[in-house]
């Protein structure tokens, strides 16, 4: 009698999770979805898990406050600490002079525990060939362990030079470019490097464009050759193992080749300033004062599955925790009290403020 086999719904889709949870920075969502961290670990529970595998994300720049480039920096570092292929675009004349502007990693909590323990040990008085042993032992331990999925990542440090003078870096410069066939070359050379083998990941990579259609690049006014790039490349990591995020200053397209990106966009976010002096804002939000911009997210993406994405808020404020580290927070209304807002991760609801008052009827 032959074996009887678990029937599963015509819907479902047989995706291979056992290889994907191997590749590191990769993190398995519902539906057979992986995700991408952003490199900031808010943003990641926003989306429900981060970047979703093989989706274009598509950031909308502020004219003036360059807050869009927190994010390139971040999504950048977080992949170079998982040692993933990166491939780099900018209107500059040296993109790669921008690697060493990416933050580094703040210490976790087992490493700062792990560097107390290593401070106490170097007191000892031990020989000095010994202690050069057992200190190249603890580097080989500490090499050797896992990467987290998300790191937090200090502004004002820059990220040690090894993570990114490999060879699986690419940077290419868009301002000597009088098209766009040579960036579209080059992704599709970093795609087919990352591309699935029998619908398995084997490995991840990111892509981010910085400016795409900035006036230093001669193509800015080919809004129709930009928009084949932008369709070609969301065809590229669909069928690789990539993200792609394109940033982009909305007020240089016109209205109509506009609503087109957007509708290409996998997920879609915005950023913008805010105004150092406006009292009435000042009134309405706690912790104004502390605010770099806010972040609103229009569209998340939706791949293997139908439901759509429900938020609990499509605005955020863009804050330094300690001066250092990126935070997004629920924007709240300014209590009576002044009590300050908390952060995305640490409170589920969007009120900072857990004081209740007596009803007045």
């Amino acid at each position: 009698m032959a074996s009887s086999r678990p029937r599963g719904s015509s819907f479902s889709r047989n995706i291979s999770s056992a290889a994907t949870s191997q590749v590191p920075g990769v993190k398995l969502g519902p539906n057979g979805t992986s995700f991408l961290s952003s490199g900031i670990s808010d943003l990641d529970q926003i989306l429900g898990g981060g970047f979703t595998l093989g989706s274009l994300v598509m950031i909308m720049e502020d004219p003036e406050a360059p807050h869009h480039m927190l994010l390139l920096r971040n999504f950048m570092s977080q992949g170079l600490i998982h040692k993933q292929p990166l491939l780099y675009a900018s209107p500059e004349k040296d993109p790669r002079g921008f690697l060493g502007t990416l933050p580094s990693p703040m210490a976790s909590k087992e490493e700062k525990s792990h560097k107390r323990s290593a401070e106490q040990d170097a007191n000892l008085r031990i020989a000095w060939q010994y202690k050069k042993y057992f200190g190249e032992q603890n580097s080989e331990v500490q090499r050797g362990g896992k990467a987290e999925y998300c790191n937090d990542f200090d502004l004002r440090k820059p990220l040690e030079r090894h993570y990114y003078s490999g060879q699986r870096v690419d940077c290419i410069s868009l301002r000597d470019s009088s098209n766009l066939a040579p960036l579209l070359e080059r992704c599709s050379t970093f795609s087919t490097q990352i591309s699935k083998s029998d619908g398995n990941i084997t490995c991840a990579g990111r892509i981010a464009i910085q400016s795409l259609c900035s006036p230093q690049c001669e193509f800015s006014n080919k809004e129709w050759d930009m928009l084949s790039f932008i369709r070609s490349l969301k065809g590229m990591v669909r069928s690789s193992g990539a993200v792609a995020v394109i940033s982009f200053p909305p007020s240089l397209v016109s209205p109509t080749f506009l609503k087109r990106w957007q509708h290409l966009a996998d997920t879609l976010i915005s950023v913008k300033a805010i105004p150092d002096e406006d009292k009435e804002l000042a009134k309405l939000l706690t912790g104004y004062q502390d605010m770099l911009g806010l972040l609103s997210i229009h569209k998340v993406a939706r791949i293997n599955t139908q439901v759509p994405a429900i938020l609990e808020a499509t605005t955020f404020s863009m804050k330094l925790r300690k001066r250092r580290a990126l935070v997004l927070e629920c924007l709240n209304q300014a209590p009576v009290d002044g009590s300050s807002g908390s952060s995305y991760g640490t409170s589920g609801s969007c009120s900072g403020s857990s004081k209740t008052g007596n009803l007045d009827f």
